[in-house]
């Protein structure tokens, strides 16, 4: 009788064993997966040319209207601040954007609009400036940041930024975007 009660309690503790190997297990593997939290994605989707026109210099101006698009892969929800986006040429702004506060969900890609009035009246100094003006692609890159926190299950909160570094070419003579590419 004592070697079955030895038995059972031997049997009962590797159940227990195999039990702890398991939860510890899933507990690993939710926590690699799902409690990683990786930064949010920002980047233009698409953009087009509207009130094209050229001043007294023959320097264009124009309102770049794009769509913005934040990609949060987290298994939380991204809440940022208000912040800038900024259309450079060869390093310098030549139009912004104010982004307002906002939220996007858990696995989710938000989309909003925005409208930047470029002008480049400050760039006649720029040597390269006449150059694009006379092949007829005009280069811009754009640039902007995001930050905010991640939340998951409203417990643990991550601060992450979404940043993003687009380039494009607006044609002059179709004024049309062209060769959109964003990091």
């Amino acid at each position: 009788m004592k070697e079955e009660g030895k038995r059972s309690n031997k049997k009962c503790l590797l159940y227990v064993a195999a039990f702890v190997v398991f939860q510890t297990a899933i507990i690993l593997v939710f926590a690699l997966t799902v409690m990683r939290v990786k930064s949010p994605k920002l980047r233009f989707g698409t953009a087009a040319v509207g009130n094209f026109s050229t001043g007294t210099n023959n320097l264009p101006s124009f309102d770049l209207a794009a769509q913005v698009t934040v990609k949060n892969t987290n298994f939380g929800h991204f809440k940022y601040e208000n912040s800038t986006l900024m259309i450079l040429y060869g390093g310098f702004p030549v139009g912004e954007v104010a982004v307002l506060k906002g939220r996007t969900r858990a696995r989710q890609t938000k989309k909003f609009d925005v409208v930047v009035a470029v002008s480049s009246s400050r760039l006649s100094s720029n040597p390269n400036f006449q150059n694009d003006i006379n092949t007829g692609v005009l280069r811009l890159s754009s640039e902007g940041k995001l930050s905010g926190k991640v939340e998951l299950m409203k417990v643990i909160k991550r601060k992450k930024s979404a940043e993003m570094s687009c380039t494009m070419g607006i044609n002059l003579a179709t004024r049309a975007v062209q060769d959109l590419k964003c990091k």
